[in-house]
This record gives C-alpha cells, structure tokens and sequence, in this order.
C-alpha cells in the first residue's frame, strides 16, 4: 500500500516567497499527496494562490497569528487528520533545491529505518553555502561541501526546513509548542526527538535552500564556539526568551555552564555591552520562568 505524504508549509506575509516555494513542492518526482498551507494572516490573495496548485490542498487560514510553533501544530495535527503516513514540514521562504527531494528523503529514511529525516539546509543565494553553521565533532562547518560524502549523518537534523517526519514519530515527540511563537521551538521538537530515542538524522545527498542565517551566529574564543546574536530587538526578544525556557527542560540542562560562558563572554568581552547582557539574563528568566506574553 502506498504510503500517503501531506506536505506542511506554514505562511505569513510573504506571498511572493510562498508562491515560489509551491511551484517546486508541487513539482516533485514523488508527488504530494496533499498539501496543507496555515496562512498566519488569513490573506484572500494567499488562498488563491494556494487553491490553485496542481496538487490536492488545504488552506488554513487563521485571523489569529499563530507562529510558526502553533501554525506547524495547527497544520501537522491536520495532516494527522488526513490520514498522512509521512508530514513533509516547510516555511514559506525556502523551498527544495529541485524535483528530487522528497524521492530522496523518502529513501533515505527507508534504507536507514529513520523515524524523521532532513535535508542539508543550504543558503538561497549560494547553494554551497550552509544556511546555518553546523558542528561536526568539535569542528563547525559552514560550507556543504565540506559535510562529506556519506549518505546520512545520524542524530543531526534541522528542523523544520524540508524536515520530514513519520506520522508515528509525531504520535512520540508531539508537535511544537504555540508558547514559544516564533524561535525555539524548532530547537525544543529535536530535544524530544532526541529524549524519544527514535532515529533520525540529515540526508547528506539532497537540500533544501533558505535565506542564510549564519550572520547571526558570532564566533568566539578564536571561532571554537558561536553565540547567537539577532539583527533586531523583537528577534532578541523571542530568541533569548525562550532560550531560557529551553534550557530549564530535561536533556538541555547540561549546557547551562557553556550557555553562560558564552554569553558572558559575548556580551563583556566580544561586544563590552554590560547592558546587553542583563537584558539576556532578563529575557532567559523570563522563559524560565514560562512568562510567555508576546513582545
């Protein structure tokens, strides 16, 4: 019996980038069976575009702005609902790198036995690019190029750009938490997916494209560790905020002497902000603390 794989792209103001995102998730080798697009800002010109694809969608459209946490919730609960076998999870601004993505992930997850699998996430503008540093070992790698030849890197996976995931490891981990709105929650979905002891990974051999976010991880200690530093004070806001709540959970505990040397060292040494750094140690107590109102 085939399997049934209903795609999950979650939108916000951004039709231009949504509608090019759908003409290459409508075009794969392995075609959607449904497609379920969660219109955060219930736009008129978002649902005819969506209804105009030529696969079979659904489009959410909430007058309440959820998130990219509560519109991925929304959106993979409804493809529950559909019956999916696999959810095929995306934001409105990347899209795969070609026709073959999905067939690849598929795959890939097939031969290894992978409850969720994802693509290398490589910049838009320059595809050998990764779109967010990844770490190997004790080494960050910034280029794909560089990730090697191996079919899968076991336990590693971004989430949730191209990230495909088993109905069965949704039923284990859930689906992200609408507190944490934007920021966060793709960060505390791979921690349950970790805790849940199911396989995953990174499909070296296919890739989704993104806008590079790599410029706000800044090197530290001569680039052996990064820190993230948002452009803008609302990015700020909800990244150090619900970094707070993260690092209280179990599994994250651990890294809270490496969170506050880097930090420390960031703020006092890197930038000598000493402002800047009592608005993080504000903004993380207030996630710790699960004071979750908007900024």
């Amino acid at each position: 019996m085939t399997e049934r794989i209903i795609g999950v792209v979650v939108t916000h103001k951004r039709r231009e980038l949504l509608a090019e995102s759908l003409k290459v998730l409508s075009t794969q080798s392995r075609p959607l069976d449904h497609l379920v697009v969660v219109d955060n800002a219930d736009e008129a010109e978002v649902r005819a575009l969506v209804e105009g694809s030529n696969v079979p969608t659904t489009y959410l459209g909430s007058k309440h702005n959820l998130g990219g946490a509560g519109g991925f919730a929304l959106g993979m609960l409804y493809a529950l609902s559909l019956g999916a076998d696999w959810l095929w999870l995306a934001d409105d601004d990347g899209r795969p790198e070609g026709p073959e993505v999905l067939a690849t992930l598929l795959d890939c997850a097939t031969r290894h036995g992978l409850a969720e699998v994802s693509p290398v996430v490589c910049d838009i503008d320059d595809p050998d690019r990764l779109a967010f540093p990844l770490r190997r070992g004790v080494e960050w790698r910034r280029l794909r190029s560089e990730l090697g030849t191996e079919d899968l890197l076991p336990g590693i996976a971004s989430l949730f750009n191209g990230a495909l995931f088993s109905a069965a490891a949704v039923d284990a981990v859930g689906v992200p938490d609408l507190r944490l709105f934007v920021r966060g929650d793709e960060v505390e979905v791979h921690r349950r997916l970790v805790r849940s002891g199911l396989p995953f990974g990174t499909c070296l051999q296919t890739a989704y494209v993104h806008p590079n976010g790599a410029e706000e991880f800044k090197p530290i200690l001569g680039g052996r560790m990064h820190t993230q530093y948002p452009d803008n004070e609302t990015k700020r806001f909800y990244t150090y905020r619900n970094r707070g709540y993260l690092l209280s959970q179990p599994g994250m505990r651990r890294l809270l002497p490496q969170e506050w040397l880097r930090f420390g060292w960031f703020f006092l040494i890197n930038r000598r902000d000493p402002a800047g750094l009592r608005d993080w140690v504000r903004l993380r107590k207030m996630g710790r603390q699960e004071r979750f109102e908007r900024h």
